[in-house]
């Protein structure tokens, strides 16, 4: 592993090439902060898809693209003289420090639950008005479910028990198979969304992040169907003409490989 001082000597030279690129290279000089936002989004996406399929030489490679964007939007903030890298850098450190008074203050906490009780009150008392402020709009619905529930037990609005959460959750898919029975789209929505949301919350009981588990299964399905698509094509018999219990076959197949 690097030293320290190998480690800010890599990062100086980052820095370094984002000045001459800026300066130097036509597509780099044209980007905005507008322009550079759905790239990055793009890039932790990508990290998140080596991080699933734990691939540390993928995650390595995604974060210096992210650490790249990290740069470039502090270099464009420098030129408008509004803020630069050293800004961003002071900015987290003085807020790690404000969110950390256990480490850096007089307070003493008992585990991880009580750290982030502590990081909630400690956001209201820097200003925040809710302490939902935090969750960003544009998230995916599935995520924000996710951040919204983790905040609100922050400040102690949850269920004390796994099974008061599970309880809830046959509660919600009795209402939705009641409003599917009765027909009314609208109100199917409603509870369908009520069952998600129930979902997401048991999840949080039992230590498993949703996005995470959703995204392995999208993986694992993928993969299966990919494999009985093969099977197909060796076969030369389209998929639309097989029969299900004829793809069942491979698709038990894919499920031991």
């Amino acid at each position: 592993m690097n030293s320290r001082e190998q480690q800010l000597k890599a990062f100086d030279r980052l820095l370094t090439i984002m000045d001459e690129l800026r300066e130097q290279c036509p597509w780099d000089k044209k980007q905005t902060m507008e322009s550079l936002r759905h790239l990055t989004i793009e890039e932790t996406y990508e990290l998140g898809d080596a991080i699933l399929d734990q691939d540390l030489s993928e995650v390595k490679k995604e974060l210096g693209d992210l650490l790249l964007h990290i740069v470039f939007y502090a270099k464009i903030g420098s030129e408008t003289r509004d803020f630069d890298i050293a800004d961003v850098a002071n900015d987290i450190c003085e807020k790690l420090i404000s969110r950390h008074p256990h480490i850096y203050g007089d307070i003493s906490v008992a585990n991880e639950e009580e750290v982030k009780q502590n990081w909630e009150k400690l956001k209201l008392k820097e200003g925040k008005k809710s302490v939902l402020e935090g969750v960003p709009v544009s998230l995916p619905a599935l995520v924000k479910a996710n951040r919204i529930q983790d905040k609100v037990a922050g400040v102690g609005f949850d269920w004390e028990e796994p099974e008061q959460v599970f309880e809830k959750l046959k509660e919600e898919l009795e209402e939705l198979q009641h409003e599917v029975g009765e027909g009314n789209r609208p109100r199917i929505e409603q509870e369908f969304g009520d069952v998600l949301f129930s979902m997401i919350n048991y999840a949080r009981f039992l230590k498993v992040d949703p996005e995470n588990a959703l995204e392995r299964t999208n993986k694992k399905f993928i993969k299966r169907f990919q494999y009985l698509e093969n099977k197909s094509k060796e076969l030369g018999k389209p998929l639309k003409e097989m029969t299900l219990a004829e793809m069942d076959v491979y698709w038990e197949e894919a499920k031991k490989i």
